[in-house]
């Protein structure tokens, strides 16, 4: 069991490069959405069995993507969009979270007539006025998006020159997302090439609904800088009784190369793509020293937070500070924002928020000493 409360684990600065904006709205705020607009596509009105039913378990990543559709039927205008972006930002603020990247699909939100621009300008207004009213913890937090296409759709390109004119404006990356069955990146290599040739970001889902070719065309026919999960580079390990390993190719140059894994734990059980979180490979990832970093994907869906899934690793491997901190900061280097923010953050906020953290805990676990003597 770890030693870290769940109060310590909120209080600390965290950082997040995996969370879909229609995964993680609050329930009621569905249900009001719902009510304004006379939709009756929920399973449930009340926010309570709302949230039960988006966190049912859930056996394929494609029985969790169909359980958005309800979601993105509610988010077909800019004032929706606007709320539910303000709120995410402000949800992550009070978790801690100091810095996020945050996934939307410009298309999804096309149905009741707005253009990608539109989506992406209303996207951006919540995000604005979420920080501007997120103070928690005596810190301020930095959202940032990242455009996605979808892989069973034929739009990758124009989302990916949609992301490139919104580079300054607050948007980091393109991402690809949806199905991985029958629908390999390789299908969308025009779009990651034109983000490459623009000198963008590009993170691709791959290495969750499936196997190492999956991750095998990411990176080396689309240049991804980093993998959405990428839970299957576990397959190209051999991990022996004794604790040693073998690396395959392709795992090999992901360790060499850094290439950092957006790794989604308790998303991936969610999924079917682990049994359960002692079989998740984050541990044995991270001993073998690759870029792991830890995110939620879908909070609504997984019924989680970036807190929470630090606390179940924490209680699952026995982490204890260090290594969340590590966490953090190899998701911080793996951040698609500037080098100098990137280094602002870690230096001036992510190693002041741990070090204040362990000197508060080893003073607690000094006066305990005290008080048995």
């Amino acid at each position: 069991m770890t030693g870290i409360d769940y109060e310590t684990i909120r209080r600390l600065p965290k950082v997040l490069l995996h969370d879909h904006l229609d995964g993680g709205v609050r329930p009621d705020t569905l249900v009001e959405l719902a009510a304004e607009s006379d939709y009756d596509g929920l399973p449930a009105t009340d926010p309570d069995r709302l949230r039960d039913w988006f966190a049912a378990g859930t056996r394929s990543q494609e029985d969790l993507l169909a359980r958005f559709e309800p979601v993105v039927d509610l988010l077909q205008d800019a004032p929706a969009l606007t709320r539910v972006a303000a709120e995410c930002v402000r949800d992550l603020a009070a978790d801690g979270v100091v810095y996020a990247e945050v996934k939307v699909a410009p298309e999804l939100h096309t149905r009741g007539g707005l253009r990608r621009e539109q989506v992406v300008d209303a996207v951006l207004e919540g995000v604005r006025v979420g920080m501007a009213r997120s103070r928690v913890f005596g810190r301020t937090i930095d959202v940032r998006l990242l455009l996605t296409a979808m892989r069973q759709a034929a739009d990758s390109l124009e989302v990916a020159d949609l992301a490139v004119r919104f580079r300054n404006e607050g948007v980091v990356g393109f991402d690809i997302a949806g199905p991985e069955a029958g629908y390999p990146p390789t299908r969308h290599i025009s779009a990651c090439e034109y983000v490459k040739r623009e000198n963008f970001n590009l993170t691709l889902h791959a290495g969750e609904g499936f196997g190492l070719s999956s991750i095998w065309e990411a990176i080396q026919w689309c240049g991804a800088d980093r993998l959405g999960q990428g839970v299957r580079t576990i397959d190209d390990i051999a991990v022996a009784d004794d604790g040693s390993a073998k690396l395959g190719q392709l795992a090999a140059y992901i360790r060499d190369k850094r290439i950092p894994l957006e790794m989604c734990p308790t998303s991936s059980v969610r999924t079917g793509a682990v049994r359960e979180l002692a079989q998740h490979p984050v541990d044995v990832l991270r001993r073998l020293r690759f870029r792991v970093t830890v995110n939620t994907d879908c909070r609504l869906f997984a019924d989680t937070s970036m807190s929470r899934e630090f606390a179940l690793l924490a209680t699952e491997f026995g982490y204890d500070l260090d290594t969340l901190s590590w966490f953090t900061v190899n998701a911080m280097k793996s951040a698609f924002a500037g080098h100098d923010e990137r280094l602002a953050l870690i230096n001036g906020t992510i190693k002041p928020g741990y070090a204040a953290e362990r000197h508060t805990n080893a003073s607690a676990a000094f006066f305990r000493q005290e008080d048995g003597w």
